[in-house]
């Protein structure tokens, strides 16, 4: 029996015509979760269109065709007028509602009405859909009667249309798991470290737990995570698994071992070798099986998702029909383009690289969506390739993508989980970027700069109720500046005036965008998004976020930026953990675990494991620069220091080493002492705002018998998220602890913190700092064959709190 909820299937089965994303405002998902509240105590009160007494909401229905359950829950049921209420939220004009919504919402409801009747036992019933304003709280209802029998076969049709794909989505949900019990570990042994990791993935996946895991560089963790929870999903009932990842770079390495774990399950028939055997395991089920000559590879489907700007193929033309020709008759083609996409997962990719040199192509692919399959088999059905992706995310068993995918306030990944009722894994790969990222997602920033744009943009020169409510906006702001001498200041509230300001304006912008949505004006659209956003989260500002203001000294009034700031993501990340069956955020840094614990939001009974390093101090020389001091006021005397220690370093043993910085500043610095002292010695620098062909030029160097040193600022690209085994790196300096700069923002966070955890200069400054210093030096040894040298140059690196933050296996000298 397949299972899929009304929503879901009259989308797959009644959704038609253009792809629409124009610009037009939307309820958010609070304002339509307070409209349907609302509808419903009207009605429940024995107010509104036809209430009557005993009115019933949020209604549980289930019904099944042929071998489908098709369930969900009906807005409401008035017994006594015998209709059933299918309640949408809007804004703007209900007349300028294209055609395609209203069909799929009629859909909905009759789908609906047949449930209640079968379960009711009624031969007829009043089908009506309730659009509710949110602006004006006015509600519109359009009823239709409908016999019993219509809504039967209306009902019968919609699955039928659907039962073909459900079957074999039944089918192939069957072979996965069937395969999955059966999978083999992809290496011939698990290295040192990845079995108690993957031990441990396992045992919180079959127990339902959140996991946080810390586990060293080079013991290869992707892997060592993403097996075993595809061990655990036939047993769990998992339904999707979503690999999360903070850089591109990550994605592709969770891409490259799905297909290693794919093709391990495939030997040629008629007597191919076998692989080593699976070393034994306490726990068979992590180990895996023997695998069977001749099987079929893992029939795995994953997805990649990428950015919208990366997928779009007409980056000048709006998301409509009448724009962009790939959402021009969207849906009319999307069955084609999705049966397509699936059919033709498992043939080679020519942009997916093998995992391994000498296995081939078609062996290590599994069923791989990646963004040039997707695309390929959108264009060949002229669909949009970024919104053919998000489609095919309901039917892919695992998901990899960026963080925002489920941690954002309106995440893809989340959404669907939730209203298909999915059970889920997720997986966040190099957790201790989620802090700063969960940060970002739950701050907004209001700009001058945009405000003036949209006052001067060419709505604003036209529509006079445009212009007056933004010229609103712009008073409040200035007189909020003209309130505050100082250049920065922290306020306890949002300012209640100009908040006033932007709730007339948003109004007035939002009426204006649904009376016209065919204008397009950039400049307002990107002002109004800012506002909207700093609204929503002004609606629960707490303890986990501030308020602040600050401008340039001497700026002028109305020059601010006004900012929202969080600073704690627990509220709002802990939600989508609890979300998941199963979580584990993993890293090479994830010490000490309190504070990504308390940061992240982790539910109080999660699990923990340190994964022991399979390194040895004798491959590794840790020694510390006490006589150099790289605070701020000690810049200038610390340059001639580091560039001839570096070129000691250089002379003692030549090779390739990497330079890290606090900043593009010292950098440069630096690099003109060390060019003036020491010419001879090869060495290169990291720019600001490097493109991904100049990355790639830098890390390029980086040969094996290369020489020199690359300068980079720690914490950027070069600091995490590189490989340069063997060789091609066989030392790192870290002329800075990394600590965030002291300045009023920062200790406005530090005393946040020591108000919420007791520890404000630990969770604001050496925390974040030593977590870059440890990710950075890591890029040096990444096997237990590597040799190599770290330079910490700073005489804080002596201190024995800082020390107590470096990995266990180091010996530091000095």
């Amino acid at each position: 029996m397949y299972t899929v909820a009304v929503r879901e299937l009259c989308e797959f089965t009644a959704k038609q015509g253009d792809l629409d994303w124009r610009f037009t405002p939307a309820p958010t998902a609070l304002e339509g979760i307070a409209g349907h509240a609302t509808v419903a105590q009207r009605r429940l009160a024995g107010r509104g269109a036809g209430a009557g007494p005993g009115y019933e909401s949020e209604v549980a229905l289930e019904g099944q065709h042929r071998r489908l359950r098709v369930r969900g829950r009906a807005d409401g049921f008035d017994p006594a007028a015998c209709r059933l209420d299918e309640v949408k939220t809007f804004k703007g004009r209900l007349d300028r509602q294209p055609a395609s919504h209203r069909a799929l919402h009629w859909a909905q409801a009759k789908v609906y009405g047949w449930l209640l009747c079968q379960a009711r036992q009624l031969v007829r019933i009043d089908v009506a859909l309730v659009y509710f304003d949110i602006g004006s709280q006015q509600e519109t209802v359009l009823t239709v009667p409908c016999t019993a029998d219509a809504l039967r076969t209306h009902f019968e049709a919609q699955c039928e249309r659907f039962l073909g794909w459900a079957e074999q989505e039944a089918a192939h949900r069957t072979e996965r798991d069937a395969a999955l019990r059966a999978a083999v570990f992809p290496f011939g042994r698990f290295r040192t470290g990845q079995r108690p990791l993957a031990e441990a993935v396992y045992r919180s996946a079959t127990a339902g737990r959140c996991l946080l895991a810390q586990a060293p560089t080079g013991i290869g963790k992707t892997v060592g995570t993403l097996f075993p929870l595809l061990k655990a999903a036939p047993g769990e009932r998992l339904d999707k698994v979503f690999f999360l990842t903070a850089k591109t770079s990550g994605r592709q390495v969770a891409l490259d071992a799905l297909a290693r774990i794919a093709a391990a399950q495939r030997v040629p028939a008629g007597g191919g070798a076998e692989p080593a055997a699976v070393a034994p395991s306490p726990d068979a089920s992590v180990s895996g099986a023997t695998r069977t000559p001749g099987g079929a590879g893992l029939p795995l489907r994953v997805l990649e998702l990428i950015a919208r700007e990366k997928a779009c193929e007409h980056p000048g033309q709006a998301c409509h029909g009448e724009s962009c020709p790939l959402a021009r008759g969207f849906y009319d083609r999307l069955p084609a383009a999705r049966a397509a996409a699936l059919a033709t997962a498992s043939a080679p990719s020519p942009a997916s690289p093998s995992p391994s040199p000498s296995a081939p192509l078609e062996a290590t692919s599994g069923q791989l969506l990646d963004q040039a399959r997707v695309r390929d088999a959108a264009l060949a059905h002229g669909v949009c390739p970024y919104y053919l992706g998000q489609e095919l995310a309901r039917w892919a068993d695992v998901v990899v993508g960026d963080y925002h995918y489920y941690f954002d306030a309106g995440a893809l990944l989340h959404g669907l989980a939730q209203a298909n009722q999915w059970r889920v894994a997720v997986l966040v790969d190099e957790a201790h970027n989620l802090v700063e990222r969960g940060r970002r997602m739950y701050t907004a920033e209001l700009l001058p700069d945009s405000l003036y744009q949209a006052r001067h943009s060419d709505t604003a020169g036209r529509v006079p109720a445009v212009k007056k409510a933004l010229d609103k906006v712009r008073r409040a702001w200035v007189a909020l500046d003209k309130a505050q001498p100082q250049p920065y200041a922290m306020h306890d509230a949002f300012p209640p005036a100009l908040l006033a300001a932007l709730q007339q304006c948003g109004s007035t912008l939002a009426d204006h965008f649904a009376e016209h949505p065919e204008q397009m004006d950039p400049a307002l659209q990107a002002f109004y998004l800012e506002l909207l956003h700093a609204q929503r989260l002004a609606d629960c500002l707490d303890t986990h976020s501030m308020v602040d203001v600050a401008r340039a000294p001497g700026g002028a009034p109305g020059s601010s930026v006004v900012c929202l700031r969080n600073v704690v993501p627990a509220p709002f990340l802990a939600p989508r953990f609890a979300a998941a069956h199963t979580s584990t955020l993993f890293s090479a840094t994830l010490q000490p675990a309190r504070y990504y614990a308390d940061l992240l939001g982790l539910p109080a009974g999660h699990a923990g494991v340190d994964v022991a390093s399979p390194f040895q101090a004798a491959q590794l020389r840790v020694s510390v620069a006490r006589h150099i001091s790289t605070r701020y006021p000690h810049r200038a005397a610390s340059l001639v220091p580091i560039a001839d220690l570096m070129a000691r370093q250089f002379g003692e043993r030549p090779g390739n080493y990497l330079a890290f910085f606090s900043s593009y500043e010292y950098l440069q610095q630096v690099a003109e002492a060390f060019a003036q002292r020491h010419p001879g010695v090869p060495h290169w620098c990291q720019s600001r705002r490097m493109q991904e062909a100049e990355q790639r030029d830098f890390l390029a160097r980086f040969v094996e018998g290369g020489e020199g040193i690359g300068f980079a600022v720690l914490g950027g690209a070069f600091s995490e998220g590189i490989d340069l085994p063997g060789r091609r790196l066989i030392g790192a300096f870290l002329s800075t602890l990394g600590l965030p700069q002291m300045n009023p923002v920062n200790e406005q966070i530090r005393q946040r913190m020591h108000a919420l955890f007791g520890e404000g200069y630990d969770y604001t400054y050496l925390f974040p700092g030593l977590q870059k210093v440890v990710q950075a030096a890591g890029r040096v040894i990444r096997s237990p064959s590597d040799e190599g040298v770290v330079h910490l140059i700073d005489d804080r690196f002596a201190r024995a709190e800082v020390r107590r933050l470096l990995p266990d296996w180091w010996a530091v000298e000095g």
